[in-house]
Formats: structure tokens, sequence, C-alpha cells
């Protein structure tokens, strides 16, 4: 039985800025693309990611907002692999002002130049259905 709890895996995702989302293309084959959780990380559940508005993720979600999140923990100094943790769960497009304002941190104007007013933001909200996670000595399943 895994000892691991929903905690536990907030705090490992807190350190991992990157993760992989997949999402369902117009083929219906599995399009993946990275993306950063932006240090926006206390994990309850929600995954929040910036985006234009016009692009393919965008219209995926939009079409189908059942996606994926893949993160990967770097190996510990003594060579223990780190842990491989995967989301699933549906997404949602926010246009909201004030919701985009409450999750604007400062490092984002790198890809967003005019801030939270940058034309064609949006923010992606994924809620998890289910996390499972392998570390090299445990894995399991934490429903949400």
């Amino acid at each position: 039985m895994s000892s691991t709890t929903l905690p536990d895996i907030a705090r490992k995702l807190k350190k991992i800025d990157f993760c992989m989302m997949s999402t369902h293309g117009a083929s219906g084959a599995i399009t993946n693309r990275p993306m950063s959780n932006n240090g926006d990380v206390d994990y309850d559940g929600d995954s929040w990611f910036f985006s234009f508005e016009d692009t393919n993720k965008v219209t995926d979600i939009a079409r189908d907002p059942q996606v994926s999140l893949s993160f990967t923990e770097p190996p510990s100094l003594l060579g223990k692999p780190g842990m491989f943790i995967s989301i699933e769960g549906e997404a949602r497009i926010i246009r909201d002002k004030a919701e985009v304002e409450r999750h604007w941190v400062p490092d984002l104007e790198r890809w967003f130049a005019q801030g939270a007013e940058t034309p064609g933001l949006v923010l992606i909200n994924v809620r998890g259905t289910r996390v499972q996670y392998w570390d090299g000595e445990e894995n399991g399943t934490i429903p949400l």
C-alpha cells in the first residue's frame, strides 16, 4: 500500500517548473507540448498555465477538455531517480481578467510582454481527477 499523499505530491510539484501537457488534436491523436506552471503551485488538484488564445492547445481543449500533465522530478544527489507524476484532468479556458491577475507572476513578462493585459492572453486551469506517480521504489494512484 502506498504511503504517498496529495500533500506529498504538492511538495514535489512546487519544485518542478515544466510539464508536458497532452491534449487531443483535431485528428484525435495525442498532442504534447511543454508548459510552465510559473511557480503557481499550491497543489490541491488545480494546475494553472498561461497561453495565447490563438494556439492549438486552446482549440484542442475547447473541442475535448480531457488532458494529461506529466511532470518529472530530477534525480537526487545520491542517484535515486526522481518522481514521475502524471495528472489526468479536465481543462477549462479562463478569460476573466481578475482570475488572470490573481495567478499572474512578473516572470511571465518574458512571454507576455504587456503583462496581464497582453491581448489574447488566457489562463488554462486543469482540475485533476487522478494523480499517478512512480519514484523507483513506490508507485500509486491518488483519486482527486
